[in-house]
């Protein structure tokens, strides 16, 4: 189908590939509703943690239709479409790593299914999407989801729900948090060219302009960013969805931070129908680990939006929230309701508490993981500084984010700022810094396979059975902040600070929900550059770690330090 952009330059609007399996009784009269799954993944890397790509057979039809989805909902009443996103496998154009052409593209095929776009067939006959309601229900993992967003932001009709999982609001974060970059230098040229099979001379232009637009040079957010913000953009933004929103995010995924999940939900209308979950998991679909649960909830939601089934989906929960292994509750929204702001300040003796302390301490900006920033608090570190509660009395509940202030002073004209919460006491927690060919994210193949749905020979509905991956260990980090210092006023321009001058610098950490159980300690780790967010996940590349720190010296004036934590059931007593 015609998609509005012409995103190579070749001087044609770019033709979206579009892949189409429903129930044969659409053919003679049955109007179905649509479950779409757009990804940029089916040439390269492939799409799911089985690694799927399409194939088709001598006559161009599609034979195997990546994921799950066609197997459990075509039977179910649904027709399934497998978009290629905007210039990745058979569609044309260029890649352009969350641009203004990857939701267009995707939006141009809602608008067909709702008579308002033109697509042709192989042989370049002219097709409408007569056997179709026009109802659509946008899924997907990562950028897939981010293009449900995206698309869902631009206001389109007939959009009426999306299910993001792990999916990211905002470019500027995959790449950066609060001026300081968190994954590779080159990022974004490199997606480009990964996603698409094409020869790179192709959208050599394209690639220039992802290198020059991104600014990996100062982490600065800028118009090029700015078209990539899903929730205030020019393109697509939070105030216009219209669809409905079943969201899925790990609290622990360092590729798409908890940010983008948080500050998008709370800039939905309050007139959007929404459910979420909140996991302790990273980068993960909820079908690798509660299988079960994800497709009767999955089949209730669209059911529900896409069918006008009146079933109890709307009168459940709105969000589950995941606390460790086998361990989920449920609340009205997210964060919960009855949070309410603790503030916690560091003590001169090292200790975490109420009132406010005198004295300084000080560390040098070194590259630590996080591992080695939280671990044995009680030793002297020269790179960090670390301060924790007595006991808990009882178990204390964390929903929301959580803000640090900081009085400091430097050396030199910048630092990264690194702010650590953890939770000292041993516990058996999803593990999700273990990865592995049968491990990632927090899951774990268990053996055997499970079958959600009918099989052919080339696409069978048999998915690996997996569950938490597991570790019990002596502590955890359970959230961070990250702040690059010169840009403590503005994330686009940088300010170098004066050194030996006083700042009081305050910002946003990641949001979280977690339990922090009764005898355990609470822990604030103050300290530089997080090596965890050093280099880009999928490991294209040691040479492209982030520089080793600054090596400033970073003077804390305890008096004017402060975590506040959005606390629903008490605070620790001292």
């Amino acid at each position: 189908m015609q998609s509005p952009v012409d995103s190579d330059g070749d001087g044609k609007k770019d033709l979206i590939r579009v892949d189409i399996i429903r129930p044969k009784e659409s053919g003679s009269g049955l109007k179905v509703p649509v479950i779409m799954h757009e990804s940029p993944a089916f040439d390269e890397p492939g799409a799911g943690f089985e690694v799927e790509k399409k194939k088709y057979d001598a006559n161009g039809n599609a034979t195997k239709f990546p994921m799950f989805y066609d197997n459990y909902f075509v039977p179910r009443g649904y027709a399934f479409l497998s978009v290629d996103m905007i210039g990745t496998r058979l569609s044309e154009g260029c890649p352009t790593t969350y641009g203004a052409p990857d939701v267009l593209g995707g939006k141009a095929v809602i608008d067909w299914l709702n008579g308002r776009a033109s697509a042709i067939d192989d042989k370049g006959d002219p097709v409408k999407a007569s056997w179709t309601t026009g109802r659509t229900g946008m899924i997907g993992h990562s950028y897939e989801g981010a293009l449900g967003i995206g698309v869902a932001g631009t206001g389109v009709q007939g959009l009426e729900t999306i299910v993001p999982i792990a999916s990211y609001t905002s470019g500027y974060e995959t790449s950066r948090i609060n001026g300081a970059l968190t994954f590779s230098k080159g990022t974004q040229e490199f997606m480009a060219k990964r996603l698409d099979a094409d020869p790179d001379e192709k959208c050599a232009a394209v690639h220039q302009r992802l290198r020059e637009g991104s600014d990996d040079a100062t982490g600065n957010y800028n118009a090029y960013w700015h078209e990539r913000n899903y929730r205030t953009g020019p393109i697509s933004k939070a105030r216009n969805v219209r669809a409905s929103v079943f969201g899925v995010y790990g609290m622990q995924d360092r590729n798409v931070v908890g940010s983008q999940f948080a500050e998008w939900w709370a800039k939905l209308p309050r007139t959007v129908q929404r459910k979420a979950w909140v996991t302790q998991y990273a980068h993960l679909d909820p079908f690798w680990t509660r299988r079960e649960v994800w497709l009767t909830t999955l089949n209730k939601w669209f059911d529900h939006e896409l069918m006008g089934v009146a079933n109890d989906i709307m009168r459940q929960p709105r969000v589950d929230v995941q606390h460790g292994p086998d361990r989920w509750i449920s609340q009205a929204d997210w964060p919960a309701p009855a949070a309410r702001t603790t503030t916690l300040r560091p003590q001169r003796d090292g200790s975490l508490g109420r009132t406010p302390s005198a004295g300084t301490g000080s560390y040098l900006d070194t590259a630590q993981t996080e591992i080695a920033m939280a671990d044995n608090p009680a030793t002297t570190n020269p790179n960090r500084l670390a301060f924790l509660t007595p006991p808990l009395e009882n178990a204390l509940r964390l929903s929301g984010t959580p803000s640090v202030s900081l009085r400091l002073k430097l050396d030199k004209p910048t630092a990264n700022l690194g702010v650590l919460l953890v939770d000292y006491g041993t516990d058996t927690r999803i593990n999700v810094r273990e990865l592995g060919a049968d491990r990632a994210y927090g899951f774990k193949f268990i053996g055997g396979e499970d079958c959600v749905g009918p099989s052919t020979v080339d696409d069978d509905g048999c998915y690996l059975k997996a569950g938490d991956n597991t570790a019990t260990t002596g502590f955890n980090v359970v959230t961070r902040g990250i702040l690059d210092a010169q840009n403590h006023q503005s994330l686009s321009r940088q300010t170098p600070l004066t050194p030996g001058k006083p700042y009081q610098i305050t910002w946003k950490m990641l949001p979280q929900d977690y339990e922090f159980k009764a005898g355990h300690r609470l822990g604030l780790v103050l300290t530089g550059t997080n090596d965890d967010f050093n280099v880009a996940a999928d490991g294209h590349g040691s040479e492209n770690k982030a520089e080793p720190g600054t090596g400033a010296q970073v003077t804390i004036d305890l008096t004017g330090t402060s975590i506040s934590l959005p606390v629903v059931n008490g605070a620790p007593s001292k």
